[in-house]
């Protein structure tokens, strides 16, 4: 592996995901939920960081290519995972079934992604699923701090309830980019999925 900037930006992230999840095992709320929004926005932040570092110093290489969209995709999966798990007081199909659609798109495309190889490197990130990405990141920032606001300000605060609603409405977003994406990538791929007699 090479370690450049870039590719140490990435790795880091990569930790980030399972660390957030580690948060909730040693602090109690509202504490974790403060250091996991604050992993999760540095990470973030870090994922622009590293793809504009690579290019910008002709860093790019084969395992920073492989590690980015797997540190992005943990990054979503385990912030989507903690935040249904922890809502469940509060558990509405709403919330379930745009971080289903994501996580179902995720692992499908994943999938997707190892049967094709090396065919798969030549399908490009479209500027859509870039916006994906983003609309993901903002929606979990949003539902991460819906968290901190129920503990200092109450269930009822109209700051919590509107920032559950706008972290709903995000998600939702996200989902339907994530749809998009996916069955766009499963439309480039299928002229490379045909059995060969």
């Amino acid at each position: 592996m090479t370690w450049n900037l870039p590719n140490i930006l990435t790795l880091l992230r990569l930790l980030a995901a399972p660390g957030m999840a580690v948060m909730f095992l040693y602090f109690t709320r509202p504490y974790a939920d403060w250091f996991a929004l604050v992993l999760f926005v540095t990470a973030a932040v870090t994922d622009w960081f590293d793809g504009y570092l690579a290019r910008a110093w002709k860093q790019e290489t084969r395992i920073g290519a492989m590690m980015d969209p797997i540190a992005d995709k943990a990054m979503v999966v385990i912030a989507l995972m903690i935040i249904v798990g922890y809502s469940a007081e509060h558990w509405t199909p709403w919330l379930v079934l745009p971080a289903t659609v994501i996580l179902f798109r995720e692992v499908f495309v994943s999938g997707l992604r190892e049967y094709l190889g090396d065919v798969a490197g030549t399908l490009k990130v479209t500027k859509l699923a870039k916006w994906k990405t983003t609309a993901q990141m903002i929606a979990i920032a949003v539902l991460f701090s819906q968290g901190i606001f129920e503990h200092y300000l109450g269930m009822t605060s109209w700051s919590v309830v509107w920032s559950g609603r706008i972290g709903l409405w995000l998600l939702w977003i996200a989902a339907a980019l994530t749809l998009i994406t996916g069955i766009d990538y499963l439309r480039k791929s299928l002229p490379h999925l045909k059995e060969t007699r």
